[in-house]
């Protein structure tokens, strides 16, 4: 069946995809071990012009800055047990390249797992949410910011165990849980001897240049959401060879929906992504932006160029605004509300070499 994921279109043109970058160390008897990663510097600039930090002091957040652009470093082993049952597992590190920080390493989409043809794959340990990898992967596209959908942190990456049953003439389902202890909390107060598990996953169809895709991910106050749950749809459509359009919906009651569309060109060594978002807030998020007389909407849009100078080595650029509203800080003691001011335009441009 033919591929049509925009995200795998894009990494075919940059040759960044980790599968086809990776470098196989032992393949013998059915055991296989593959290295992978890459190295990504860049430099940024713009965005939201203050952050504020724990103790409540208002921040410089929009200079320009040397970065580390997600570089990862990861190792991929497989062992065939049987013709239709292969065991596997991935161990992959973050480290931050811009700076000299021992502290700076950072363990993500570490599993194990097993996989079969027949029966589907079951996997545990730490990755990406479900509902990111079914609704939100035609967006999910840009190196740094861009992305405007539930994300692949929201209530995964640590404690969870997930499933992903066999693809059926291009029908997957993915359903997952994470696992929330009640250890640590204080003992004898409300919920600390319970244990939590939120769950997420979705359903995607693809034939031929179609992908649909139908998700929920679960949301908890006790595990510091809203309670809410999210429910997202995305389909994704290519024209024709390396150009493809995409269009989303998600919804979380009481907190917002989110409309997005975009597009994505492949030619040669070049690539292109560009994106545009509507935000509405809903419910309590929205009468209490009306009781601070701020903005109830804001659009987004993101754009990137992507260059590959070898199969290992690309240059890219990409821009973001997501137009968020002034918010009101704290009273600075006269009087005066300190507001942070509408952001501007993000950018980042850098390197990356793959291996």
């Amino acid at each position: 069946m033919k591929k049509t994921l925009l995200a795998t279109a894009i990494a075919g043109a940059l040759g960044v995809s980790a599968a086809a970058q990776a470098a196989t160390v032992y393949d013998q008897d059915g055991t296989r071990l593959d290295l992978y990663g890459r190295i990504a510097l860049g430099i940024q600039g713009g965005g939201e012009e203050t952050t504020t930090d724990d103790e409540g002091v208002v921040r410089k957040a929009n200079g320009t800055e040397f970065v580390d652009v997600f570089s990862r470093f990861g190792l991929r082993g497989s062992q065939q047990i049987s013709s239709d049952l292969t065991a596997f597992g991935n161990f992959e590190l973050r480290p931050q390249l811009d700076e000299v920080n021992r502290n700076a390493q950072q363990v993500r989409n570490s599993f194990l797992g097993l996989r079969s043809a027949s029966l589907g794959t079951i996997q545990a340990g730490n990755f990406d949410s479900f509902y990111k990898d079914t609704v939100g992967a035609p967006f999910d596209i840009y190196l740094n910011k861009g992305y405007e959908f539930t994300g692949g942190s929201h209530r995964a990456r640590g404690d969870s165990v997930g499933y992903i049953s066999p693809n059926l003439e291009g029908f997957q389902v993915y359903l997952m849980g994470k696992h929330h202890t009640g250890n640590g909390n204080e003992a004898g107060s409300e919920g600390s001897n319970s244990s939590k598990i939120n769950t997420a996953g979705g359903a995607v169809y693809e034939v031929d240049a179609l992908r649909l895709a139908l998700g929920y991910a679960q949301d908890r106050e006790s595990v510091g959401g809203t309670g809410e749950n999210i429910y997202g749809g995305t389909a994704s459509f290519e024209f024709m060879p390396g150009f493809s359009g995409r269009i989303g919906y998600e919804y979380q009651a009481e907190v917002n929906d989110k409309i997005g569309v975009g597009m994505s060109y492949a030619i040669n060594e070049w690539a292109f992504n560009l994106d545009y978002y509507h935000i509405s807030l809903q419910g309590d998020a929205k009468d209490e932006a009306n009781a601070e007389d701020r903005d109830t909407s804001r659009d987004s849009w993101a754009a990137g160029a992507y260059y590959k100078i070898s199969s290992n080595f690309d240059v890219f650029a990409e821009v973001h605004e997501s137009d968020q509203q002034s918010i009101t800080l704290f009273d600075d003691g006269t009087g005066d509300d300190l507001r942070s001011t509408r952001d501007s335009v993000y950018w980042l441009t850098g390197v990356r070499y793959h291996f």
